[in-house]
This record gives structure tokens, C-alpha cells and sequence, in this order.
């Protein structure tokens, strides 16, 4: 059992009081600004631990969020894509194969399979284009304002669909900024 601190001799100084708790304070340390984050051990939650990362794969990770990848791969994905694309509309379209000298001429497998083989082209490099442009923005864009959250791809989908409307003149590139933005957040607020 601890002793009793001797009282204060009479007359003598008391000792000032302690000081009172302020909850703000409290509160910042505990979810405010002045919150230390957590190192979560896998081990110690009973989680399989990982190893510590090579240099080989710290390279190919850095390599991998690098913008030049993310528009690289945004291309052959955009190219791959439009293809695909490309040839579905063409298989639907009455009129591929078709020739306006001779309307009444069935056309042969061959010219259909030439039309579709050349509308798969055209999509796909449009989409590639179209892809490449705006994955580089976005990471471009990422980069600059250093936070990953949805205005990044509203930006960069102003700056793709203006880019490509301005071919057409003032008016399309700011219909284009506009479009593609819009899509842009509905397709980000869709995915996150």
C-alpha cells in the first residue's frame, strides 16, 4: 500500500491544481491532424507475412506506374479493343461490301472480309489514339497535382476530347472537353 503524500504544512504553499483535460487536444491526437499512422504487422495479426521487395521488383513496380507503361498499355488495349469493335459494326452493316457503280451485285466473301479487315484497322487505331491520349494525361495530370481521386480524370478527359475536337474548330473542341469530361466522371464515379 503506497503512502498518503504529507499535507501541506499549514501557511505554507498549496500545489497548484493539475492541469484540466482539454478534449480538442485529445481529439487531435486521436483523429485529428496530429493522428500517428498504424504500422500494421501482418505476424501479429496472424496474417502471412510478406518478404521484403528485391531491387528486380522494385524496378519492374516503378516501371510499371511510370506514364510512359500506363499510355503504352492504354494504347495496345485501345488498339485491341477498336479492332474488335471495328469488325462487330462491320459485321452488322448492310452495306459493307457494297459497291455504288453495280447496286444490285452481291458481294463476294473476299471484298466483305476486305471492308471488315479495314474498318477494324480504322477503329482500332482511333481507339489506340483515343486511349494512349488520355491514360498519359490522366498520369500526367495524377502527377502534377500529386492525389489520385476523380477530378484527375475529368481533367485529362477535358484535355483529350478538347485536343481532339479542336481539329473541327473552336466550338467542337469545347464540345469534345465537355463530353468527354462528363463521361470521364461518370465513368470514375461507375468504377469507384
Amino acid at each position: 500500500m503506497a503512502a498518503a503524500p504529507p499535507p501541506s504544512a499549514p501557511g505554507g504553499p498549496e500545489p497548484p491544481p493539475p492541469p484540466p483535460l482539454q478534449y480538442s487536444l485529445l481529439l487531435q491526437h486521436l483523429v485529428g491532424e496530429q493522428r500517428r499512422p498504424r504500422a500494421w504487422d501482418p505476424a501479429a495479426l496472424g496474417g502471412i507475412p510478406s518478404p521484403p521487395r528485391s531491387e528486380e521488383q522494385k524496378m519492374v513496380e516503378r516501371a510499371m506506374e511510370s506514364c510512359a507503361f500506363k499510355a503504352a498499355l492504354a494504347c495496345v488495349g485501345g488498339f485491341v479493343l477498336g479492332g474488335a469493335f471495328g469488325v462487330f459494326t462491320a459485321g452488322i452493316d448492310t452495306n459493307v461490301g457494297f459497291d455504288p457503280k453495280d447496286p444490285y451485285r452481291t458481294p463476294t466473301a473476299k471484298e466483305v472480309l476486305k471492308d471488315m479487315g479495314q474498318r477494324g484497322i480504322s477503329y482500332a487505331k482511333n481507339f489506340a489514339i483515343v486511349g494512349a491520349m488520355f491514360s498519359c494525361t490522366e498520369c500526367v495530370v495524377e502527377s502534377y497535382r500529386g492525389k489520385s481521386d476523380w477530378k484527375n480524370s475529368v481533367i485529362s478527359g477535358c484535355i483529350t476530347g478538347g485536343a481532339i475536337g479542336f481539329r473541327a474548330g473552336l466550338k467542337a473542341g469545347v464540345i469534345g472537353c465537355g463530353g468527354f469530361a462528363t463521361f470521364s466522371a461518370a465513368i470514375d464515379y461507375y468504377l469507384r
